[in-house]
């Protein structure tokens, strides 16, 4: 069943409770679109089987309830990243549940989640990266924007959602920076080099006229029918150009995994990586001196007389 029938299924109150919640998410905690749909799609799985099993209220729900949903995901086969999601989505509905006084006590603080298995992220060779932004060229409007696109992209470590978010006001050009609104709408300012300052360039001044509209607004990046560029156009972006470059299948992710492992072995600042790439915990940053060490170690092995 789909969660869209699953949200139809369920008893009114508890209904009208994951509904307020998702609206608590998008306008009170100012989170994103996907972490909106993800955790309300986990919350009325959880309510669903709540129903299912005889609840019909929120006051019902208590640690054996959540930890009886959990197990059950698990024996479908979840994986670990998926029951962690899971179990974080259910902790952040009981806390503002209990917070809204729609529950007496917060049993979702009880609630442990599986840690998922960490891997090491794919990363490109910096020879690699750079022959993918090139590839796109710039004889035509289409291609001066994925020029641009792929070197801001690569040159700053954004998340694609952050990039099609930006807007011409962003860009401060005699500085070299862009000022980037990341996850709960908190702002950083990212740094770029000249090839991404040339690209930029070149789009607005020849490119973006072309297809602006009056529905373009202040938007950087453009589709070709005018709009704000969507996330999944600039996927085939990256995609395309990674083809086209003889390389494997690469996301935009894998250029701020690159980005930021590129920085690492440059010497940059594991804090300094952190603050451009907008990561709440320093630990989120650390796995990529984990690629860097993995690189270092590969390399010995290949050269080194005594590896």
């Amino acid at each position: 069943m789909g969660t869209r029938d699953m949200h139809e299924g369920l008893p009114d109150a508890l209904r009208q409770a994951v509904d307020d919640f998702g609206h608590h998410l998008a306008r009170v905690d100012n989170r994103s679109e996907q972490t909106v749909r993800a955790y309300v799609g986990d919350v009325v799985s959880l309510l669903d089987h709540a129903a299912d099993s005889g609840l019909t209220t929120l006051a019902e729900i208590d640690i054996v309830l959540l930890r009886g949903w959990l197990a059950a995901r698990m024996r479908q086969g979840a994986a670990r990243a998926s029951q962690a999601r899971r179990a974080a989505a259910a902790r952040a509905f009981t806390a503002w549940a209990f917070r809204d006084g729609r529950l007496a006590t917060d049993p979702g603080a009880q609630l442990a989640s599986p840690k998922p298995l960490r891997t090491l992220p794919t990363v490109l060779r910096a020879d690699q990266a750079a022959t993918l932004v090139e590839t796109a060229g710039p004889e035509e409007t289409e291609g001066l924007r994925d020029r641009a696109v792929l070197e801001l992209l690569y040159a700053t470590g954004v998340r694609v959602s952050e990039l099609c978010g930006l807007d011409r006001a962003d860009l401060d050009e005699g500085r070299r920076v862009v000022r980037v609104f990341g996850k709960g709408a908190k702002e950083r300012t990212v740094p770029y080099g000249l090839p991404a300052q040339r690209a930029l360039d070149d789009w607005l001044r020849h490119g973006r006229p072309e297809l602006a509209t009056k529905a373009s607004g202040d938007a950087l990046f453009l589709g070709m029918k005018g709009g704000r560029l969507q996330q999944t156009v600039v996927r085939r972006i990256v995609d395309g150009a990674a083809r086209a470059a003889g390389l494997p299948h690469t996301k935009p992710h894998d250029l701020r995994h690159s980005a930021a492992t590129h920085l690492l072995d440059g010497g940059a600042d594991l804090r300094a990586v952190q603050d451009l790439l907008g990561h709440a915990s320093l630990s989120s940053t650390q796995i990529y001196t984990h690629v860097s060490t993995e690189r270092l170690r590969a390399a010995f092995k290949q050269a080194h007389p005594r590896a």
